[in-house]
C-alpha cells in the first residue's frame, strides 16, 4: 500500500494530513534519497508498523539497499540516543553530561550513505522524539555540510506529518 493510499484511510477531520502526505510524496526539491529516506526513517520513528510498511512500499525501488538500511538505522539509533540525551539535557544534575554515554553508536560514524543524508534522517527522528540536544547536534553537522535551512526545515516537517498520520491512524 502506498503512503497516499494509507493517507486516504484517514478520517475527514484529518483532511489536512492527507493533503500534507500528498505534498510530501510529490515534493521534488529534496531528491529521492533524502525524500524517501526521510519518509522511511520518520515512519520507523513513529513505531507504528502499518505506517512503516506503507513508507517502505512507497520507497521500494527508489532507495538503494544502503539508503534503506541507513534510514532504518537512523530511527533505531535515535530511539536510544534521544531518550538518553534528553535525560542528560533535562536532568538538573549536570554531572551526567560529563560522564561517558557508554552506548554503541557506530552507525553514526559509518552510516553507509552520504553523512549529510544520514544526519538529516537523524535530525528528523530527533525532532519527532523531542530531543533538543540531538536536534542541535545534527543541525550543526548539517550546516557544516552546507545543507540549506529550508532542507532542514523540510526534514522536521516530514517528521511532524508522519507522526500526526501515525497518531490519527492508530485511533481508527
Amino acid at each position: 500500500m502506498s503512503l497516499k493510499t494509507f493517507a486516504e484511510a484517514l478520517p475527514d477531520y484529518a483532511k489536512d494530513l492527507r493533503l500534507n502526505v500528498n505534498s510530501l510524496v510529490g515534493d521534488q526539491t529534496l531528491g529521492d534519497q533524502r525524500k524517501y529516506g526521510l519518509l522511511v526513517a520518520t515512519a520507523h520513528g513513529t513505531g507504528y508498523k502499518p505506517l512503516v510498511e506503507a513508507a517502505e512500499a512507497e520507497a521500494e525501488g527508489k532507495l538503494s539497499p544502503e539508503a534503506l538500511n541507513a534510514a532504518r538505522a537512523s530511527a533505531a539509533i535515535m530511539a536510544m540516543n534521544n531518550v538518553y540525551y534528553r535525560f542528560v539535557h533535562l536532568a538538573s544534575n549536570k554531572e551526567y553530561g560529563q560522564l561517558p554515554a557508554k552506548l554503541r553508536m557506530n552507525v553514526l560514524g559509518a552510516p553507509g550513505i552520504d553523512k549529510a543524508d544520514f544526519e538529516l534522517f537523524s535530525l528528523a527522528v530527533s525532532a519527532q522524539n523531542g530531543c533538543g540536544m540531538c536536534i542541535d547536534s545534527h543541525e550543526k553537522v548539517l550546516r557544516q555540510h552546507n545543507v540549506p535551512v529550508a532542507v532542514i526545515q523540510s526534514a522536521a516537517r516530514i517528521g511532524a506529518v508522519m507522526t500526526a498520520v501515525a497518531t490519527v491512524h492508530a485511533t481508527l
